[in-house]
C-alpha cells in the first residue's frame, strides 16, 4: 500500500470511529474547518480530550499529506505510528462517551 493510501485509510478509520457514535452532525473531514464545524454543531468543548486528540491527529495527517510524495523518512514513519496511537486514544474516548 502506498503512503497516500495509508494516509487516506488512517483518515477513513478515524472518521468511521468518530461517526459510529451518535452526533447531531457527523464529522466529514479532518481539516480545521470540518473539525470546527463538527465541534460547533455538536456543542462540544474545544478543550475536551476528544477534540484535542482530533486536532492533534489532524495535524499529523496534514504532515503526512505534505510528505506523501517524498521518500519515506524516519519522521514520516514516526508520524504514521503516532497517528495509529492517536486513533486508539480516540476510540477509547468515544467508548467513554457512550
Amino acid at each position: 500500500m502506498t503512503e497516500f493510501n495509508n494516509r487516506i485509510a488512517a483518515q477513513r478509520e478515524i472518521l468511521l470511529a468518530v461517526n459510529s457514535a451518535p452526533w447531531r452532525e457527523e464529522l466529514y473531514g479532518m481539516s480545521s474547518g470540518a473539525l470546527d464545524r463538527w465541534v460547533q454543531a455538536n456543542s462540544l468543548d474545544q478543550s475536551s480530550t476528544l477534540v484535542s486528540l482530533l486536532m492533534e491527529v489532524a495535524g499529523k495527517l496534514f504532515f503526512l499529506a505534505n510528505k506523501s510524495q517524498e521518500q519515506v523518512t524516519a519522521e514520516y514513519q514516526l508520524r504514521s505510528c503516532e497517528v495509529s496511537g492517536l486513533t486508539e486514544k480516540i476510540r477509547f474516548e468515544l467508548r467513554q462517551k457512550n
